[in-house]
This record gives C-alpha cells, structure tokens and sequence, in this order.
C-alpha cells in the first residue's frame, strides 16, 4: 500500500478533501492531509486565493514543507488545485518519490529548476473547459509533463468545473469525480 501526502486547494482543507483522503484509506493506503490554512476554509476559490496571498505562498509551501520533514521518504505527493504546487514541488525536488497526483493544476516542471525524475509516475486530472485548468495553462503545462516523462498520463474530464473532485462543494461533478477517483485508486495500486 501506498503512504500519500495530500494537500488541499485554494479553499482549505475542506470536508470534501477529508472525504477523498477517507476514500484512499478504506483502500489500505496511509494519507497525511495537513492543514496549510491554519483551520480556515474559504467559501470561494477567490477568498481562499486573497488569504493565501496575504499569509504569503512562501509560508504556505514552507508549511509543506515543514510537514514532509516528519515524514520518511518514498511518498506519493497528491494535490487540489493550489494544493498541486507542494506536492508537485516535492516530487520533483525531494528524493525517494514514489508517485505523484495532480487534481485540477499542474505547473511547468521548469517552475522548481529541476526535469521530473526518472522513474516517478504521476497522473494530472482536469477538465478541458475549466477556466484556471484549462483557461490559465495548466493543461499546456499537462501535456508538456507526459511528452517529457514516459510515467506521466493526463486525463481530461468534459465540463468546466474547477474542484469537480471536492464532494463538499458546488462544482462537484459525481461522474467526473467517480473516475478520477478509480484512476486514483487503480495507480496507488501500482505503487511499489
């Protein structure tokens, strides 16, 4: 089974990214979900982006970092949306990656000065009208991932919500959210 470390989106750590972290438990693996948010939740992406602003992205990455510190190597890293910059952080510059998960973003590899490494798999979930996924370059950001990395595979969902995969939110899309969650699953089986 695999040991994940999964992050939460611009939103906080909300009852819906709690949920998901359950779901990847009651399938054996071991999932840490720290709260980059100090306890706030955001009842919009905008709110949550203005509050991560004002703490400043430095201190929310550092306080993934501060987490990964406690925790050996040979993580999965998995993140939502803003959540998506420690986790993609970390598998590229932290050694002993395993695998990593990208719901909602992805951001050039260049971003960390480092290529991805050899070996690690990822899976990048979006929806091909999602206005910051598809809309703000992540996609672009996707497709360059899986040309640079044989490990790397994106799935592209119909629609245009943002956190489709976030049960506890209005963009919450059952179908979409279903099978990313079976892709999930069936790549944390992989993980050895």
């Amino acid at each position: 089974m695999a040991e994940v470390l999964l992050f939460h989106h611009a939103q906080g750590l909300t009852s819906g990214v709690r949920s998901f972290a359950d779901t990847l438990r009651a399938a054996g693996h071991t999932v840490h979900v720290p709260d980059l948010y100090d306890g706030h939740v955001f009842e919009d992406i905008e709110s949550g982006l203005a509050y991560a602003d004002e703490v400043g992205f430095p201190i929310v990455l550092g306080r993934g970092q501060a987490t990964v510190d406690t925790l050996p190597a040979g993580l999965v890293y998995a993140g939502f949306s803003l959540g998506v910059l420690p986790a993609q952080m970390l598998a590229q510059t932290r050694p002993g990656a395993k695998g990593a998960l990208f719901f909602h973003s992805c951001v050039p590899t260049a971003e960390f000065d480092s290529p991805w490494p050899k070996g690690v798999p990822v899976q990048i979930h979006g929806m091909d009208a999602d206005p910051f996924f598809a809309g703000e370059g992540d996609i672009d950001a996707a497709r360059a991932l899986v040309k640079e990395s044989p490990d790397a595979e994106l799935f592209v969902y119909p629609g245009e919500e943002h956190l489709f995969a976030d049960d506890s939110l209005p963009s919450y899309d059952p179908a979409a959210a279903q099978l990313l969650t079976e892709r999930t699953l069936a790549f944390l089986a992989a993980i050895r």
